[in-house]
């Protein structure tokens, strides 16, 4: 299940924020206290959700009724551009969870949104990350720099390889 993040969910974006594996290819520093949690709630998820329309969802795991980690569309100025990302707790790896919402996510970013392109940004080394975004239909476009002095692989979709799939 997706849903907008809500300052009670701080914990949980502690427990995957704080976490070395979650947090290894992302470029993002691992969070110490459920306080920065609250701050990335406030500051960027709640200001993306008002600003934009839409930003990164909490992802919840419908058995255990738990946030397990995010998955989402945002809106990057600089780039003029949509990117979709995810990230979910290790012990729910490899169970299709990320590729499912994932799915409906560029759904909404086509259909609902109105968007003509989104794209991925995935560290090279971070191979489970690149499948998810094949799976979906994103295609490796190009090896360039993004806010690092690291390459990243750049993935896209455009609107009419979306509606050609289905």
């Amino acid at each position: 299940m997706l849903r907008k993040f809500q300052m009670e969910d701080a914990p949980a974006i502690f427990e995957f924020g704080s976490n070395a594996e979650v947090q290894k290819y992302t470029g993002d520093v691992v969070l110490k206290s459920v306080n920065e949690a609250e701050e990335i709630i406030s500051e960027v998820l709640f200001k993306d959700y008002k600003k934009f329309g839409y930003g990164r969802w909490a992802v919840i795991y419908k058995p255990d009724n738990k946030v397990i980690g995010f998955a989402g569309l945002k809106y990057l100025p600089e780039l003029n551009e949509t990117d979709i990302g995810f990230r979910i707790l290790p012990q729910y790896w490899d169970k299709g969870i990320t590729t499912e919402v994932s799915k409906e996510i560029i759904k909404y970013g086509f259909e609902i949104l109105k968007l003509n392109r989104i794209i991925g940004i995935v560290m090279p080394k971070n191979i489970a990350s690149y499948k998810v975004l094949e799976k979906i239909g994103l295609k490796f476009y190009k090896f360039d720099y993004y806010e690092s002095t690291e390459k990243y692989n750049w993935y896209k979709i455009e609107k009419a390889d979306y509606f050609n799939q289905k």
